[in-house]
């Protein structure tokens, strides 16, 4: 209702006027009367406040960094200019192009695992993947064309390495190093945000095996593939069993002269191809996709949309196969034996060595087209006795062979979960390295208490089993989005997540792979074994720490609308006193920040008030601490668990297309800036 409503004027006259009446012309001409002096006892309003004048959707100047031009940076990169104003944007890339991991493994055979329809941004769909699997030139290629459309190539400086962050508190900004890999000069730059959009498969882990150091051919990880030799005619040594060397190996055998000696230390399941039912039905040949159908990909883009929705829809159908009990999941481990057993029949003892006790999903699912094939083939071996050393021209085995090889390829994954290789300095000097170094702890995946300002796209429990990772990605770019317009708009200078809010995300975790399979005894770079102290006895433990606990519609769901009372904040100006800050809940009682088990009192004058409280329980006068992310619920949203609407995001409706080539240029946002 309004303040004054808009009633004809002759309503709105005095009947009757006293005599220190002011007329109504005075009025109109700017004479008020002044209010009566207010009670001795009323709150005064403080001297030092003044109006600030600018308009309430006015925007600070912010600095923002963003470590990495992979598909998160690139994202980053298109949707801060879209939505946010006045913000300074730099964009640094170690590597010489943009990509991350799709410009950084070039194996032979390198290629996308899940199909690459649903591996591409909601809003540039790409009509022209010429496979199933689009190999990773062509995913880099893709990313490329989306910076240069969008123009985020003008934010993004390329062979500059990050080295260190460190947070400044008084400040309340990032100190940035910075090495430029052309030139080898430092430079520091300052940042009032800083977001972390390095990945996950970032940083190589070699095998801790003795002797490798002395090994004297060729040798390499398969992250630092050595593109310019020669592998024909060569005696090959591939170390590992996951998802990169199930590509490389079939890539290998296929060269003229090669002989491949694969070691295997892990079981695993092969699983048939993601999607393939679609293939059948658009009578693709194989893997690749005919000329023909892309070109009616292009021409029609209805037919284009609804066969990107089956893509989509498929996976997110095939989350049921990840929780323990469900029709789908208890069906998942004959289907997937008989496909092993089918492809592998001439090699019995290979389907012996390779068939998991674990259900498929505990560790990371791969299709793996012509994995299983070459492995029979008579120029490939078969390894599964343990690696013992490796010589200057051997890899030595427990069963007492040296197997001669002239190439080692190391296929042993990367450090995942772990904090960035250079320094990250938070709060009380404490680095991410310290804080993460028996787990990675986060809010979210995305926010890390004590490490204002700061923000990781693809973090620790970030990536996905079923469903699209891209979408994940967008969303969660999303959300620290509305976080950097919340501190630019709400004159916040530190934002901090609440350690209690971080440790509730920690304890949901726990609880949700319980009742998955990937909560199983397996080897997986999902996982981490941590210690645990249970009963006074410290004890190992792996808890999952590399996949969103719930459904990639659930994590859309979660960053939809960002719980702002879950951060603690400071503002520009606002100075501490280096005591506990208090604050007043919606009961009325006095409640310090800390969560754990506080104990109800009462003070001096009848108020109540709420102390810190030692060991749990639901005695009288105690308040038993709940988790506050209990809302999470199973990791299930109602539309997943009813099998509709699976790609919702896909729907014209629920689009929100950036402007090409500048997204600033998008005219509704211009009229209304966005906002939190």
């Amino acid at each position: 209702m309004s303040a004054v409503p808009n009633l004809p004027q002759d309503s709105i006259l005095p009947i009757e006027t006293s005599s220190d009446a002011i007329p109504p012309s005075q009025i109109a001409n700017g004479a008020l009367p002044l209010p009566p002096p207010p009670p001795s006892s009323s709150w005064e309003i403080p001297r030092s406040f003044s109006l600030l004048d600018r308009p309430a959707d006015y925007a600070r100047k912010l600095r923002v960094i963003v470590v990495g031009a992979g598909y998160s940076g690139i994202y980053c990169g298109i949707r801060i200019p879209e939505r946010l104003r006045n913000v300074e944007l730099v964009i640094y890339e170690k590597n010489k192009g943009v990509g991350g991991a799709w410009w950084e493994n070039r194996y032979l055979g390198c290629a996308c695992d899940v199909p690459s329809h649903s591996y591409q941004f909601s809003f540039e769909p790409n009509t022209h993947w010429s496979s199933l699997y689009a190999p990773a030139k062509e995913i880099q290629g893709y990313l490329e064309g989306v910076m240069k459309k969008y123009s985020v190539d003008r934010f993004v400086r390329l062979d500059h390495q990050v080295t260190k962050c460190r947070w400044d508190e008084k400040m309340g900004k990032w100190c940035v190093s910075v090495k430029n890999l052309q030139t080898g000069e430092m430079a520091e730059d300052t940042a009032d945000v800083v977001i972390s959009a390095r990945g996950n498969l970032n940083t190589p882990k070699w095998p801790d095996i003795e002797g490798l150091e002395s090994f004297g051919g060729e040798k390499m990880h398969s992250a630092t593939w050595n593109e310019r030799y020669d592998y024909s005619n060569k005696r090959i040594g591939v170390i590992g069993s996951g998802s990169s060397s199930i590509q490389i190996v079939p890539s290998l055998q296929r060269l003229p002269g090669t002989n491949v000696t694969t070691f295997v230390r892990s079981r695993t399941w092969i699983s048939p191809s993601f999607g393939s039912q679609l293939w059948h039905q658009h009578s693709f040949d194989g893997f690749n996709i005919p000329l023909a159908t892309r070109e009616k990909f292009t021409s029609d883009p209805e037919y284009y949309h609804k066969f990107r929705l089956m893509v989509e829809e498929d996976g997110s159908a095939a989350h049921p196969v990840t929780v323990k009990g469900t029709e789908m999941q208890q069906g998942a481990a004959e289907v997937f034996k008989q496909h092993m057993k089918e492809r592998l029949k001439d090699a019995p003892h290979i389907f012996n060595a390779l068939l998991p006790s674990f259900s498929p999903g505990c560790r990371r699912l791969t299709p793996g087209p012509g994995y299983l094939e070459a492995l029979t083939q008579p120029n490939v071996s078969f390894i599964t006795s343990p690696i013992t050393h490796i010589s200057s021209s051997a890899v030595h085995t427990e069963d007492g062979q040296a197997h001669e090889i002239d190439t080692l390829v190391c296929a042993t994954g990367f450090h995942t979960s772990t904090a960035p290789p250079f320094p990250i300095i938070g709060s009380n000097n404490l680095s991410l390295a310290q804080k993460w170094e028996n787990r990675p702890s986060t809010y979210l995946s995305h926010s890390t208490s004590s490490f204002s300002n700061f923000f990781t796209m693809l973090g620790p429990n970030a990536a996905i089993g079923s469903g699209s990772l891209t979408m994940m990605i967008e969303s969660i770019g999303d959300y620290i989005i509305r976080a950097i317009r919340k501190i630019q708009k709400d004159n916040i200078q530190s934002m901090s997540v609440k350690k209690e809010r971080e440790e509730d995300f920690l304890e949901y975790v726990d609880r949700y792979f319980e009742g998955t399979v990937f909560g199983e005894e397996c080897a997986s770079w999902y996982k981490k074994e941590i210690g645990v102290v249970v009963e006074g006895e410290e004890r190992r433990k792996n808890v999952v720490t590399g996949l969103w606990p719930g459904s990639t519609l659930h994590c859309l769901e979660v960053m939809r609308s960002p719980r702002w009372e879950d951060y603690e904040y400071r503002y520009i100006g606002e100075e501490s006193d280096g005591e506990e800050e208090e604050e007043e809940d919606e009961q009325g009682l006095i409640a310090a920040r800390s969560d754990s088990v506080v104990e109800v009192v009462q003070t001096e004058g009848g108020n109540m008030k709420r102390k810190q409280g030692v060991g749990g329980g639901d005695s009288k006068g105690k308040r038993k601490r709940v988790n506050r992310l209990a809302w999470l619920g199973n990791g299930w949203t109602r539309n997943g668990l009813d099998g509709k609407d699976l790609a919702f995001y896909l729907y014209p409706e629920f689009q929100d297309n950036p402007v090409a080539p500048r997204p600033e240029e998008k005219e509704r946002l211009k009229i209304r800036p966005f906002s939190y």
